[in-house]
């Protein structure tokens, strides 16, 4: 009988490794089950094989219940399945599961493995659970897996992202008396952060600093510096860099002179950014869209549309580098300088070259038109965006709602604010003073007090130009009960009324 039994667990775990190993899933559970129904007896490594299959395939609802089923037997996974399925719980972020298998390994004594710690460190940093992470960081080393460079990497990058910039630069400085040298990625996590926040002084000090000879730093991190001292308008000290990078082997790519190129145009240096664009095509490196559209801004912010119009149809076009973004440049410049029947002659001409527009393209002839009072043409212009499938945002509808309120077309602008609500795009407390203002400017003071309290059903907080705007409507049409009701309701909030409105109020109520 003994024979018989072991043969039949033979059987059993020669058919569970082979599915195990070929990943059939719903095969290796039916074997494991009928083990489990038979006289066949099942132990840990017939548990960590199936919950560890599990794993693999991303079913981790199941695993937790063979997991749950097997500890009160006494079974426990090894420090390989409890890793792995951390790691597999950190992709769903299961919180809950990763804490208790933490605490079953700690009882059992058994460590997780380097992978599935900094696995659960990145995600808890990128859910801005940066205290539990430090915490985690410490228990690291307490159970004899000493943070290695990746974990400090994640944990500065994860510092940087909530801008606590000391702490990411004491761990920085920690992880190099400790003997361990930055690689590329954690230059990056570095230098994004603190370039990202205006640091880029400590930024260079701590990468080409005081790592210079140690670390072959890459293109990237030197792009990334010479964006941070050229936003900060110090273009010697990121020519300087660049200057460095080809010294130490590193080529200049399309990416650096891009950021030069985004410099000279906002500060009108055209001459300067046409010499790039040439000495890019002379250094091999083809020029793309962003490249052009740069020079496009730069030249429309100089009022110099017409070159610009000739860059984008010559040039450009030649190359099949025109995109939206290229007439966008030139509609919002034209609008800008009230060319409105160039632009629009403009928009016409890209459909006609095949380049759809955008949101972008709409709201500027929608506001171009709005600003010059042909409310039709914007009307005609918001149809036809939203028949193309473009719905407008926040910004562009309540941007409309308010210039069809100041020209009287209030009825234009309520349907206009019904349509945004219809399309999900949830108004905020400037488009309700937007239609508020409109209601009490036409003497609607009624309408204005029903959306007041609509907006508070929705649990939108009325602010100081709300209350003004209700109580300046409700003391014209001399309903002084109702005014100082909202008036305290103003109160309560903390806000006050402006002197010559409360002297009115004070004045009506007196009268």
């Amino acid at each position: 009988m003994y024979r018989t039994l072991g043969k039949h667990r033979l059987i059993y775990r020669a058919r569970m490794s082979y599915y195990v190993k070929t990943g059939l899933v719903n095969e290796a559970l039916q074997v494991f089950d009928e083990m489990t129904q038979s006289d066949c007896r099942v132990f840990s490594i017939d548990y960590n094989r199936i919950i560890g299959v599990l794993i693999r395939n991303s079913r981790f609802d199941l695993a937790e219940c063979y997991y749950h089923e097997m500890k009160p037997m006494g079974f426990s996974l090894n420090s390989l399945t409890y890793s792995r399925f951390i790691c597999g719980l950190c992709k769903v972020k299961n919180f809950d599961l990763i804490h208790r298998l933490l605490n079953d390994m700690d009882m059992l004594g058994i460590v997780p493995d380097f992978w599935a710690y900094n696995t659960y460190l990145n995600l808890l940093c990128s859910e801005h659970l940066v205290e539990i992470a430090l915490e985690l960081f410490r228990v690291m080393g307490a159970k004899g897996k000493e943070p290695d460079v990746v974990s400090y990497t994640i944990l500065i990058s994860g510092l940087c992202r909530i801008g606590r910039f000391d702490n990411a630069v004491e761990m920085w400085h920690a992880m190099i008396r400790k003997g361990l040298i930055p690689d590329n990625k954690a230059c990056k996590a570095l230098v994004f952060g603190l370039c990202g926040s205006g640091k880029v002084d400590l930024a260079y000090e701590l990468t080409l600093g005081i790592l210079r000879g140690q670390v072959k730093f890459n293109t990237e991190i030197y792009n990334v510096l010479i964006h941070g001292f050229c936003g900060a308008g110090r273009i010697d000290k990121a020519q300087a860099i660049k200057t460095f990078m080809r010294r130490n082997g590193c080529e200049p790519d399309l990416v650096t002179y891009n950021v030069f190129l985004n410099y000279c145009c906002k500060e009108l240096m055209l001459e300067e950014a046409e010499k790039l664009i040439e000495k890019m095509e002379g250094n091999g490196l083809e020029p793309d869209c962003y490249s052009y559209n740069q020079l496009l801004k730069g030249l429309c912010k100089a009022n110099r549309l017409d070159k610009a119009y000739k860059l984008m149809t010559h040039k450009m076009e030649a190359k099949g580098l025109v995109d939206v973004v290229s007439y966008n440049t030139i509609i919002r410049a034209l609008c800008k300088t009230d060319c409105n029947k160039r632009a629009y002659n403009l928009f016409e001409e890209m459909e006609q070259k095949g380049i759809v527009p955008d949101v972008v393209t709409f709201t500027i002839l929608i506001e171009a038109s709005l600003k010059e009072g042909n409310s039709s043409v914007a009307k005609a212009l918001f149809d036809q965006m939203i028949s193309m499938g473009r719905f407008p945002d926040r910004i562009l509808y309540t941007s409309i709602i308010d210039n069809l309120c100041k020209t009287g077309k209030i009825g234009m602008a309520q349907s206009i604010f019904h349509d945004m609500v219809e399309q999900g795009v949830g108004a905020d407390v400037i488009s309700y003073n937007a239609l508020i203002s409109g209601f009490c400017k036409a003497s609607r003071v009624n309408e204005a007090l029903r959306l007041y309290e609509d907006m508070q059903a929705r649990a939108l907080d009325p602010d100081e130009i709300t209350f003004k705007l209700i109580i300046g409507g409700l003391v014209q049409e001399k309903n002084l009960s109702v005014a100082c009701a909202v008036w305290d309701q103003m109160m309560e909030k903390g806000f006050t009324l402006d002197r010559d409105l409360s002297q009115t109020l004070i004045n009506a109520i007196n009268s």
